[in-house]
């Protein structure tokens, strides 16, 4: 019997991606309701129990309430999209390159909180060095960051796109989270493993997907005073043998003069690089993903894979 997947909020931005990806897969039995009755909380309910993997793609209540609405002695495996259980204990972190064996803890667990894109980025760049003793878990992290306006969801996108939106956005780009309490921070924190949270300035660009993530480093304030070589070589043995995730050769990173945040639009894969000249005691560490592939949607089908066993 094929596995029932339901995509609890299809009809938004992260779930219209997930049914387009999901829509040739004969292997599956997608559960759908009909976007007149996406507020039906009975048909929800009834969906939510028949799955037995749902992929929530909702606003942080709106995705506790579909939670709380699989019954106790149910199976019905559970995704989330939101940010609402990203650092909730029982659940599963869904980032499946960001530590050895987390694949198979993803690949065992009944809730899985999807990742952020930014975090995805971020972490992807802080853990591995923090592992490796390099980078300190005080060390006044600071994340600077541009993603297409699809990483808004569906108002941003009218804001963008719609010149007579009364809240049309003319700028070609433009910083916010200005407060410095950015719902993404604590997940940076905890799976970043800092001990207090990141400095994070996210900001949006005139293009719909795509995201450059950076963490410029001080290497004087690191152990060991490492080099650029010694930061690659850390991220290098973190990700060997990883697909999604690909480390850029030093050599190569040096011969780029732009980082295009476009690169790896309509893939799921991510690119880290390092930054920086040799004896002058500073680092960029970069990368470059989609923000609807490794950063939502790609990400919540490789999650659903590793669940239903489809992939190593």
């Amino acid at each position: 019997m094929k596995p029932k997947i339901f995509i609890d909020g299809e009809h938004g931005t992260t779930g219209l991606q997930i049914r387009q990806r999901l829509a040739e897969r004969a292997d599956l039995d997608i559960l759908s309701i009909p976007e007149s009755e996406r507020r039906n909380p009975t048909l929800r309910e009834e969906m939510l129990n028949a799955a037995d993997i749902a992929i929530l793609c909702l606003p942080d209540d709106a995705a506790k309430e579909s939670v709380a609405m699989v019954g106790g002695g149910n199976s019905t495996r559970i995704i989330d999209t939101s940010t609402a259980h990203r650092t909730a204990p029982g659940w599963a972190y869904g980032f499946a390159e960001m530590d050895e064996g987390w694949a198979r803890k993803i690949a065992e667990a009944r809730l899985v909180a999807n990742p952020g894109c930014y975090p995805t980025g971020a972490i992807g760049l802080i853990r591995p060095l923090v592992k490796a003793g390099l980078l300190p878990a005080d060390y006044p992290v600071t994340v600077n960051a541009v993603s297409g306006y699809t990483g808004g969801g569906k108002q941003l996108i009218a804001q963008m796109e719609d010149d007579e939106n009364p809240a049309y956005i003319a700028a070609p780009h433009f910083l916010y989270g200005l407060t410095l309490a950015h719902k993404h921070v604590p997940e940076m924190q905890l799976h970043g493993m800092l001990s207090h949270a990141p400095l994070f300035a996210p900001s949006v660009g005139r293009f719909a997907q795509g995201m450059i993530v950076q963490a410029p480093l001080h290497l004087s304030g690191l152990n060991g005073a490492p080099q650029l070589a010694d930061l690659h070589a850390a991220l290098e043995s973190h990700y060997a043998g990883q697909t999604v995730i690909e480390v850029v050769p030093l050599a190569e990173s040096a011969q780029l003069t732009r980082i295009d945040p476009t690169e790896l639009n309509d893939t799921d894969r991510m690119k880290i690089y390092v930054f920086g000249t040799e004896g002058k005691g500073q680092a960029n560490l970069v990368a470059v993903l989609d923000n609807l592939g490794k950063g939502a949607s790609g990400a919540a089908v490789q999650n659903m894979d590793l669940m239903l066993g489809k992939t190593a």
